[in-house]
């Protein structure tokens, strides 16, 4: 009967997660047949696909009242030194990841060297090259993280566009009707006719326009500043603090309804994309160069976030990474992290058991900057194209792809079209051709999905990492609790016998209760490892212990004893 009850009690938990995995394998499998079976054309992909098409645009929905939500809440939550500290170790976490997974990339590209017995002939161009400079992307980044309208920046993002000048010239001679031309041109018949070179010097017009999306690194600023403003307001600030929290409270219960959706969605999502491939021949043309960013993500995944895990927590890493299998999953089949950021959220506080004050911070900010996936990927693949090339990088050239590649993944999410304009700022940067970032467009959409996993791991290692170096400044902020047990009478041990008539109903006497305390309390202590559980009036910090193999602070629940220790 006890093994009935727990097997209906791990199916009730895991029915989401193997239900998506279920979906996963049977879109492939799904996919593959009607490739193969059915002669679907262009459009009727598109129609069968439209459930997956729907899923992607519930959670991007919810992309927005979730992390305005979250971001404003958590800071507003936190005493400035405290979010201070969490945002420096989330930050200083962030960069330091991202070199890991860069100086790892570059190592083993240079070590497998897959484009060496290629050249750019014998791969099949995808595509068109963005028309985009460095410069010009950085200075976006910097605009976006100051929208001039917070109403826009919900759904647009700023994009500069470079466009050349050349202006019309008209020829006039004495034989024939005058000719308009451009300057170029008419430079360039002039130069024929001389027999002599000539050098034109370009000009460019820059002109700012507005893109598609949500302009998250604008949004972001702009909660960051608004959380800690609400902070320091005091309780005229409670009632905004207050709005915000339901808020973000609604919003979780939405996505809550959205995940009984996403196994269908993702089902048709995979199956559609799988009988969108045109050419499979691609696959094997870039074999080697798949095969080297794949090993970069897994090592990246499974040896190096890890072990900052296990160095900084002292816990099973794995068993942590396991409570987020649903979020890598789904991280794997949508190729987005904002759009995952809800199940991230969920991953975390219910199976983890994250402080949420550090998840609505964190995870938000993750979702924006920390790219290690794409950091490793850009590395890869701009000393690929240059093998391709063979073009020999120096030293000074390498540092300075780990040096843009990290720049670039780290403001991806604030440039419209990220994935293929930060490629291009990393090309531009040590004199590759700009162009031959159509050579690995086809595989990019496979690629893509893996990192993105790797990114949602990243973030949630990150939390992880975080909550625990901040976990004494986190346990300062808690609330004051009401005392578990009753104090204890100065006169004995076990309690005062003069109040034992008088405590009667409350415990069996003052005797019988403060002994009962007392015993209750060395338990609690021993089911929770002897953590910091304080007792006769002080605070009370319940530790619960989760299946990561590691005890988590749960400062806000303000359940009855008895109850608190059935779940220990």
């Amino acid at each position: 009967m006890g093994s009935d009850n727990c097997m209906k009690g791990f199916w009730k938990r895991n029915w989401l997660l193997f239900s998506t995995v279920a979906a996963v394998v049977l879109g492939i499998g799904t996919g593959l047949l009607l490739r193969e079976f059915a002669n679907f054309n262009s459009l009727d992909i598109v129609y069968f696909s439209f459930p997956g098409d729907v899923l992607m645009r519930m959670l991007k929905l919810i992309i927005l009242p979730l992390i305005v939500s979250s971001m404003i809440t958590g800071l507003a939550s936190l005493d400035s030194n405290v979010s201070g500290k969490i945002g420096g170790l989330a930050v200083a976490y962030y960069l330091s990841t991202t070199v890991l997974a860069v100086l790892l990339g570059i190592a083993l590209v240079l070590l497998i060297k897959p484009g060496v017995s290629q050249s750019t002939d014998e791969i099949d161009r995808t595509g068109s090259t963005p028309n985009a400079t460095t410069v010009d992307t950085l200075l976006d980044l910097v605009r976006n993280m100051f929208p001039e309208n917070l109403v826009q920046a919900c759904f647009q993002q700023y994009r500069t566009r470079r466009s050349e000048i050349d202006p019309e010239v008209v020829i006039v001679n004495s034989t024939a009707s005058p000719v308009t031309t451009t300057l170029s041109m008419a430079l360039s018949t002039l130069a024929e006719q001389l027999g002599q070179n000539v050098t034109v010097i370009k000009e460019f017009r820059l002109t700012g326009e507005y893109s598609s999306g949500i302009n998250v690194l604008g949004l972001i600023v702009f909660c960051v500043a608004f959380g800690s403003v609400i902070r320091r307001m005091g309780p005229s600030g409670e009632i905004l603090a207050a709005f915000f929290d339901a808020l973000n409270e609604a919003t979780m219960r939405i996505v809550a309804i959205i995940m009984w959706y996403m196994p269908i969605g993702i089902f048709f999502l995979v199956a559609g994309k799988i009988m969108e491939v045109d050419d499979w021949e691609i696959f094997r043309k870039l074999g080697l160069y798949m095969a080297t960013v794949l090993s970069g993500l897994a090592i990246h995944s499974l040896v190096v976030l890890p072990l900052i895990y296990f160095i900084v927590v002292r816990r099973n890493p794995f068993s942590y990474i396991a409570g987020l299998t649903h979020a890598i999953t789904t991280a794997l089949m949508i190729s987005s992290s904002s759009a995952t950021l809800p199940v991230t959220f969920k991953c975390l506080e219910e199976n983890n058991g994250v402080d949420k004050r550090v998840t609505r911070f964190v995870l938000p900010v993750g979702a924006t900057i920390n790219m290690d996936g794409t950091a490793l990927y850009e590395a890869v693949a701009a000393i690929f194209i240059a093998q391709l090339n063979d073009m020999e990088l120096n030293f000074g050239q390498i540092v300075t792809i780990s040096v843009t590649a990290t720049a670039a993944s780290i403001g991806a999410a604030g440039v419209p079209q990220a994935g293929l304009v930060t490629m291009v700022m990393v090309l531009t940067a040590v004199g590759l051709p700009s162009e031959d970032v159509t050579l690995i467009i086809a595989v990019d959409w496979l690629l893509d999905r893996f990192r993105t996993a790797v990114n949602v791991l990243g973030d949630a290692i990150g939390a992880g990492v975080v909550a625990h170096a901040a976990r004494r400044e986190l346990s300062v902020l808690d609330p004051p609790s009401p005392s578990v047990f009753p104090p204890p009478s100065p006169l004995s041990p076990g309690g005062s016998n003069s109040n034992n008539n008088s405590n009667d109903e409350d415990g069996g006497g003052g005797g019988g209760g403060g002994g009962g305390g007392g015993a209750a309390a060395a338990l609690l202590l021993k089911q929770t490892g002897g953590g910091p559980v304080a007792v006769s009036g002080q605070n009370f910090t319940n530790m619960r212990e989760y299946s990561n193999g590691g005890f988590v602070s749960d400062p806000h629940d303000r359940a009855t004893l008895p109850e608190q220790m059935s779940r220990l």
